[in-house]
């Protein structure tokens, strides 16, 4: 712990406490963008401990939540998280009614929550998917810290008119900007229409999370995962950019695009590897 009291902590709202600001920042950004209306879409980002305990007591544990499955793998680690039904509009003027800051215990069977989460506020009821994806994104990349749902407009329009096989989704977003093989040369994971909330979509994109940093639910939104918040709603927002293009210029007749040679010539300049099979075997859908 620094030299700052417990009671100044305890006086703290929030907006002075980096990764408070950060996310309601975040948060207020993606409502502007109108990828999180009303209560639409979560967060969450694992913390270390020692830049936690600069801004909160970690002793002092305000109460225990009941995860609904035990979440062994993620034992000890810090969270900060989006409340469940909490508009990202208001985050940026109450961070501690709409966010909390949740500790994994020891035995991965409880979640404490140690800050936030102001007047009877819970998790988002996505956290069981977030918490199956941050398992299987730590499993192939150790930096690996944040996971964020929203329902960016584009995304879900295109998944309406576009064939839902992943490759060939890729391959379109791809085509319609040049820095998209960059940002995810891993492509995009889709899965079916699922029930939101359930440990079936938590299951399903957490299977896709094992080679994908972006997962599609197609009518719905996106997960995107990242080492910060940052480059999680960067990668976002990449492939939102390239979903609206996408939908301004698919009813037009297309006389020229990017080809299979310089997606390859991008990749190479740029030190990444595509995802197999994708340059070679699928074709664009307009």
């Amino acid at each position: 712990m620094n030299t700052v009291t417990v009671s100044q902590q305890q006086s703290r709202v929030g907006n002075d406490i980096p990764f408070v600001r950060e996310m309601a920042e975040t948060t207020y950004n993606m409502w502007k963008f109108g990828w999180d209306e009303r209560n639409g879409g979560n967060v969450s980002c694992i913390l270390d401990e020692a830049e936690v305990e600069q801004y909160i007591d970690i002793q002092q544990v305000k109460y225990t939540i009941q995860p609904a499955f035990a979440v062994h793998e993620l034992a000890g680690k810090y969270f900060i998280v989006t409340g469940s039904g909490k508009y990202f509009k208001n985050v940026i003027d109450d961070p501690e009614a709409n966010l909390g800051l949740l500790r994994v215990s020891a035995n991965g069977e409880q979640l404490e929550v140690l800050w936030g989460f102001k007047n009877g506020a819970v998790p988002t009821s996505e956290l069981p998917s977030h918490f199956m994806s941050h398992i299987e994104r730590l499993k192939v990349d150790p930096k690996h810290r944040v996971v964020i749902h929203n329902h960016a407009t584009n995304v879900i329009a295109m998944s309406f008119v576009h064939d839902l096989d992943e490759n060939q989704f890729t391959r379109t977003l791809w085509e319609m900007c040049t820095e998209c093989i960059v940002v995810f040369p891993d492509g995009i994971g889709v899965i079916p229409w699922m029930v939101p909330g359930s440990n079936e979509i938590g299951q399903a994109t957490a299977q896709k999370m094992r080679y994908h940093h972006a997962v599609l639910w197609p009518h719905h939104g996106i997960f995107g995962t990242g080492h910060s918040i940052d480059e999680a709603f960067g990668l976002i927002e990449t492939i939102e950019k390239a979903a609206q293009i996408y939908m301004l210029i698919a009813n037009h007749s297309i006389r020229q695009k990017i080809t299979d040679q310089q997606l390859a010539d991008l990749a190479h300049a740029f030190g990444v590897t595509p995802r197999e099979g994708i340059l070679q075997t699928i074709t664009s859908s307009f």
